[in-house]
C-alpha cells in the first residue's frame, strides 16, 4: 500500500503570468512515454508482479521504492500544470467569451474538460497508454529498461526545458532532472551488481550534465543528487545494498534517508468562478465545508 501525504515532494510556489502553451507542452511530462506516469507505473507493476522478491530482495526493494517517489512527481507535474493554467481567463462574465484570448493556444482541453487542470495525456493531448508499461519477468531486462526509461525522460525534460522559460515549469524540472539522475544511477548500480557492467559510466544520457541548469544547481548544492529516499516506516531497507559509495560525477556521498523528503506546502491553486471550479458560489462551498467539520 502506498501512504499518502498531503504535501508536495518539494517547495513549488507557483509565479509568473498564465501560459496555456507551455502547460501543453509539460503534459509531456504527465502523461507521454517518459513521462511521470510512465516511471510510476513501470515500476509499480514490476513490483506487483515480482517473483521470489526474498530471495533478491534488495532489487525488489528498489523497484517499488523508486516507483513510490514517481507517484509524488505525477503529482508535482500536475501542480505545475494547474499553476501555469490558473489566471488564464479574461473576466468572470461567461457571455463575454472569456477564455477567447487563448484560441489557438496551448490544449484546448484544459479549458474544455478540466476546469484548467492537468490531464492525463502527453503533449498532443493523447491519452496515456497502458501498453507503456514494460514487465518481461526477468530482472536484468525490466532493470536495464528502467535505465533506458529514466535517461529517455531526461531527454524528454531537456527538450521540455528549451521550449519554456515559465518559471514554474523550470523549477519544477530542475528538482526533477536531480531526483531522475537519481534512479537512473540506482538502476545502473543494480545492474552493476548482477553482471558486473559498469552501466553508470553511460551517465549522464544525453551527455549534458545538471550543472548546465542553473534550477538544478540548488538541489545538487543541498546533496539531493546523493539521497535515495526510503518511502516507508519499516520497509524497504535492503534498498542499502545496492544505493552505496560514491556519486560516480562527483564523488558526493550516496546515502539512503528514511522517510520522504521535508516537502512543501500542498497544491492549492484558486477557483476559477469562469469554469466553474469547483463550482456552485464559493462562499456557499466555505459554508457547506464549515458545517461539515464542525459535525466530525
Amino acid at each position: 500500500m502506498i501512504i499518502r501525504i498531503d504535501k508536495l515532494q518539494v517547495e513549488m510556489p507557483m509565479h509568473g503570468e498564465p501560459d496555456p502553451d507551455a502547460a501543453a507542452k509539460v503534459q509531456e511530462l504527465m502523461g507521454g512515454r517518459f513521462g511521470e506516469m510512465s516511471t510510476f507505473m513501470n515500476y509499480t507493476f514490476q513490483s506487483f508482479n515480482f517473483r521470489g522478491r526474498k530471495k533478491v530482495k534488495p532489487y525488489y526493494d528498489l523497484i517499488a521504492n523508486i516507483a513510490t517517489e514517481e507517484f509524488g512527481h505525477v503529482e508535482l507535474v500536475a501542480a505545475t500544470v494547474n499553476g501555469m493554467l490558473t489566471g488564464a481567463s479574461d473576466g468572470d462574465d461567461i457571455h463575454e467569451s472569456p477564455l477567447k484570448q487563448y484560441k489557438g493556444q496551448g490544449n484546448a482541453h484544459h479549458f474544455i474538460n478540466t476546469g484548467l487542470g492537468a490531464m492525463a495525456t502527453n503533449s498532443l493531448g493523447q491519452g496515456w497508454n497502458g501498453e507503456y508499461v514494460f514487465n518481461s519477468g526477468d530482472l536484468v531486462l525490466d532493470l536495464l529498461h528502467n535505465f533506458f526509461l529514466e535517461n529517455g525522460a531526461r531527454m524528454a525534460k531537456i527538450r521540455v526545458y528549451e521550449m519554456t522559460d515559465h518559471p514554474s515549469a523550470r523549477q519544477m524540472l530542475g528538482y526533477l532532472f536531480v531526483r531522475g539522475g537519481v534512479h537512473a544511477l540506482a538502476y545502473a548500480k543494480a545492474l552493476e551488481e548482477l553482471t558486473g557492467v559498469d552501466v553508470k559510466k553511460m551517465l549522464p544520457i544525453p551527455a549534458v550534465p545538471d550543472s548546465a541548469f542553473k534550477e538544478a544547481q540548488p538541489f545538487t548544492d543541498q546533496g539531493l543528487h546523493g539521497k535515495l529516499y526510503r518511502f516507508s516506516p519499516d520497509d524497504f531497507k535492503d534498498i542499502s545494498a545496492i544505493w552505496h559509495g560514491e556519486h560516480p560525477i562527483d564523488g558526493t556521498p550516496l546515502e539512503v534517508e528514511d522517510g520522504p523528503p521535508e516537502g512543501g506546502e500542498p497544491a492549492d491553486p484558486p477557483e476559477e468562478s469562469v469554469v466553474s471550479s469547483p463550482g456552485l458560489n464559493v462562499e456557499d462551498l466555505q459554508e457547506i465545508a464549515q458545517r461539515l467539520m464542525k459535525n466530525t
